[in-house]
């Protein structure tokens, strides 16, 4: 089993910074995809970012390019998202997911239990 922990999140202001994170732990051999997905109140989850095992980044949402940065940590199997200039829009909750391969052939996705995100003056 493979458990993914997010931190962060919160209330800032319009205009200010927040950082995610997101350990993945357990049954893990290798982990291909990590990334962010956000769910506003109403709507579809949709994905905001993602990096993949070689590093490459895909950011999903062109509203965030410029703004978000995402981030991973191969050895400590994290991933981060530094989101500064937010809006109010990107109020939401945002769930950390990861591929991840649990034995040489086998693999799954994985989901994070989700962090608000409340951008508000």
């Amino acid at each position: 089993q493979v458990q993914l922990v997010e931190s962060g999140g919160g209330l800032v202001q319009p205009g200010g910074s927040l950082r995610l994170s997101c350990v993945a732990s357990g049954s893990i051999h290798r982990i291909n995809i990590m990334g962010y997905y956000r769910q506003a109140p109403g709507k579809e989850r949709e994905l905001v970012a993602q990096i993949i095992s070689g590093g490459a980044t895909h950011y999903a949402d062109p509203s965030v390019k410029g703004r978000f940065t995402i981030s991973r940590d191969y050895a400590k199997n994290t991933v981060d998202l530094q989101m500064n200039s937010l809006k109010p829009e990107d109020t939401a909750v945002y769930y950390c997911n990861a591929d991840v391969f649990y034995n040489p052939l086998s693999r799954n996705i994985y989901w994070g239990q989700g962090t608000q995100v409340t951008v508000s003056a």
